[in-house]
């Protein structure tokens, strides 16, 4: 089940000039599924990425990356699921750069200019000739306003695509932000098993465009937590196609602040979409921290309560099992923590309630409170740490009986 979301209409995901989006089935892994997708951009667009922090990163991560770095403008992008091509070693780059090759021939680009995403079981090849051969459907399903398909065709585990979008007028242009992303299971920051991409018709300067995608990736990809695990092929990738004639140079450009905002705005969507349809999940939780020294120490109390399987079966539970919260915030990596002066609220509804202060349980909890509010499908665990003014939010999801049975049957 998800958790209070729906993949939206594909009326409401706007095209994005000079980006156009195909799908095929290109049989990779199972039969009669859309597993292909190939993003074509016209020339003049700006592309950054940020991609996972896993030393056993997948070859596609190896390419991005190096392709990237080359200094040639990016003309496409390849996306295929069912297989990773994560620890497959010099076979898994040739089959990365093969993709590539394929898609710039039918595009007339080099392969260099291409930029290959893979997601799926790890330590399998990936069929190459499967992917070679659906790519000219996809080129011919290529049209603007094929997103909705485009995030069907990039799921794995999912049971929704996620999908967003945003338009925002500046100086009298409108200017739209488009995005779509998967995941489901293997989440967690550095970055969250997901593959994210945004794109907006706004032209954005490649430093600024790279500084805005690591801003928008720590604000909405990496605070999420579904089950801990940092996967192989994490990426998140930003394209400014410029068509809107709206130009950003650098941060101080008029209206650059409510551009951040729409893609911050888009990529938090995305991110919580993930939590959201966690595998198993039946219940969204944000853990919003306080009163900490700084952000980094916020978000790691906040991540030792939201990855904390004891914390979260509790939850699946219903179980205000108070002592385990306490206990993961105890054991965050933070110095010097001072328990006496921290508090903790459960919230659901528009109600809080108070239920540690001072070193223990808060004299006016009572269980019932605590039971009601976790039986609740959103919740808020809030704490204040009580030693300065920085926050942080982690969005996370309760755990399963249904996590172990999905991630037992992954591969069959």
């Amino acid at each position: 089940m998800t958790i209070n979301y729906a993949t939206p209409a594909p009326e409401k995901l706007f095209p994005v000039a000079g980006v156009r989006l195909g799908v095929a089935e290109a049989n990779i892994r199972k039969a009669n599924r859309r597993d292909l997708a190939l993003l074509a951009l016209e020339p003049g667009a700006t592309v950054a990425g940020v991609f996972t922090r896993n030393r056993f990163c997948a070859a596609p991560v190896h390419v991005c990356r190096e392709h990237l770095s080359g200094g040639r403008e990016i003309r496409a992008l390849v996306i295929n699921t069912g297989i990773a091509n994560a620890g497959s070693g010099d076979e898994g780059l040739r089959a990365a750069k093969e993709t590539c090759a394929a898609a710039g021939r039918l595009l007339g680009v080099g392969a260099e200019q291409v930029l290959p995403f893979s997601t799926g079981v790890i330590l399998e090849p990936l069929p190459v000739d499967r992917i070679a051969a659906a790519l000219p459907r996809c080129r011919d399903d290529l049209a603007p306003d094929r997103w909705h398909a485009a995030a069907h065709a990039i799921m794995t585990t999912d049971t929704v695509a996620k999908a967003a979008s945003r338009k925002i007028d500046i100086d009298g242009r409108t200017i739209t932000v488009t995005g779509m992303s998967k995941g489901a299971g293997m989440i967690h920051p550095n970055m969250a098993t997901m593959l994210g991409f945004i794109a907006t018709d706004a032209g954005v300067a490649a430093p600024l465009l790279s500084a805005l995608a690591r801003e928008t990736a720590d604000e909405s990809f990496n605070c999420i937590t579904v089950d801990g695990d940092t996967s192989t092929n994490d990426s998140f990738i930003l394209i400014a196609t410029g068509k809107s004639g709206v130009v950003f140079g650098d941060a101080s450009s008029p209206g650059y602040a409510r551009l951040r905002e729409a893609i911050a705005g888009v990529a938090l969507e995305l991110a919580q979409g993930m939590v959201r349809d966690g595998e198993g999940a039946t219940k969204f939780i944000t853990v919003a921290v306080e009163g900490g020294r700084d952000r980094e120490e916020c978000r790691a109390v906040g991540f030792a309560i939201g990855h904390s399987p004891l914390v979260k079966t509790a939850f699946f539970a219903s179980d205000p099992n108070l002592g385990r919260i306490l206990a993961a915030i105890g054991y965050a990596p933070v110095a010097a923590l001072d328990v006496d002066k921290i508090r903790v609220w459960l919230g659901s509804g528009g109600e809080e309630v108070l239920v540690a202060e001072r070193g223990g349980r808060a004299a006016t909890y009572r269980e019932e409170d605590g039971v009601r509010v976790m039986r609740a499908e959103e919740i808020t665990v809030r704490v204040d740490l009580g030693r300065g003014p920085a926050s942080a939010r982690i969005y996370t999801c309760d755990l399963s009986c249904d996590y172990v049975k999905i991630n037992a049957d992954y591969r069959s």
